[in-house]
């Protein structure tokens, strides 16, 4: 297996690359990790030559334009474009050059707004997407609707994941662009140094699911060497280990030492209040799986984060 990382050097390509490291790749595997400065990926042709030069035999797909509540506000239109082009070069390229098959990554955002709780695979295309970030959104759900056709007509076998919200080391921990938990780090740290108030923007109310990122390298591995579907599968924790916006700013302060005020600001948005996942299907493949428990994922991410902050706030 010749296997192609695209997005290969953002919070799950390297966590992939980690856990591949660490004796979770196998002898049969060789493993290529390819970033933005290796092909434009909204380009046809660059994506064409960089399977033709590669020549994987599978492919999991991370490449994404990305950003947190409020970048997709101002930027739906480039959210949308940017992606639908990404998605439909790389599964194209893939098709083309004969991948056997793709594994891309999808988001929880993708569900639809108005839904019932907890959310599982059958429901994405129930209703319109939370309006923030409709332009992401939607070109993730258009992935689901790519495999499908490429496996009815072409006999692909290419799926997708659906991780819930994704953190750990090599994080996007930018504060106004990056997403809540990478952020809320940056700014404890920040906090810290300049013994003011730690200021969370929202209430602290809405409730998510966070899959550490070492985690969900593992259950990638799992779903490209194992799973069969073309349909997508929730990687994530129960529904029990949901956590408040509060609860993880609190897990942060306690792991970073830091003594001072939490405040909230409530002139921030807050964005869905929760988007609650059911992880029944993977746990019916995978009965066994032990995830990281929350605050000792958090610790050993605020941990990296102080080690490499000269790179990590970038």
């Amino acid at each position: 297996k010749r296997i192609l990382v695209t997005g290969g050097t953002g919070l799950v390509g390297k966590a992939i690359e980690k856990v591949v490291a660490d004796g979770e790749g196998r002898p049969d595997e060789e493993w290529i990790f390819v970033s933005s400065r290796d092909a434009d990926l909204t380009s046809s042709s660059e994506t064409k030559a960089l399977f033709e030069k590669h020549k994987p035999t599978h492919v999991i797909h991370l490449a994404a334009m990305v950003g947190g509540l409020f970048k997709n506000i101002r930027s739906n239109l480039d959210f949308w474009r940017t992606n639908i082009h990404i998605n439909d070069n790389v599964l194209h390229s893939a098709h083309e050059t004969g991948v056997q098959k793709v594994v891309s990554c999808l988001s929880t955002c993708i569900f639809p707004d108005k839904t019932t709780y907890p959310i599982d695979e059958t429901m994405i295309h129930n209703g319109p997407p939370h309006s923030s970030n409709f332009g992401y959104s939607y070109a993730k759900r258009m992935i689901d609707i790519q495999n499908r056709g490429y496996s009815e007509q072409h006999g692909r076998r290419f799926t997708a994941v659906i991780p819930t919200n994704v953190f750990g080391p090599h994080d996007n921990f930018n504060i106004e662009d990056g997403h809540v938990l990478p952020g809320l780090i940056h700014k404890v740290y920040l906090a810290k140094q300049s013994g003011s108030a730690l200021t969370v923007w929202g209430t602290g109310k809405p409730r998510r699911q966070f899959i550490y990122s070492l985690d969900l390298a593992r259950l990638f591995l799992w779903v490209l060497r194992e799973y069969d579907e073309v349909e997508p599968i929730i990687l994530s924790v129960g529904e029990e280990d949901e956590v408040s916006i509060r609860e993880a700013a609190e897990a942060i302060t306690e792991a970073m030492e830091f003594r001072g005020e939490l405040v909230f600001d409530t002139t921030k948005s807050d964005g869905q209040f929760k988007k609650t996942a059911s992880n029944a299907k993977l746990r019916r493949y995978l009965p066994e799986f032990q995830f990281t428990p929350f605050r000792k994922a958090v610790k050993e991410t605020c941990a990296w984060f102080n080690a490499n902050y000269a790179n990590a706030r970038k």
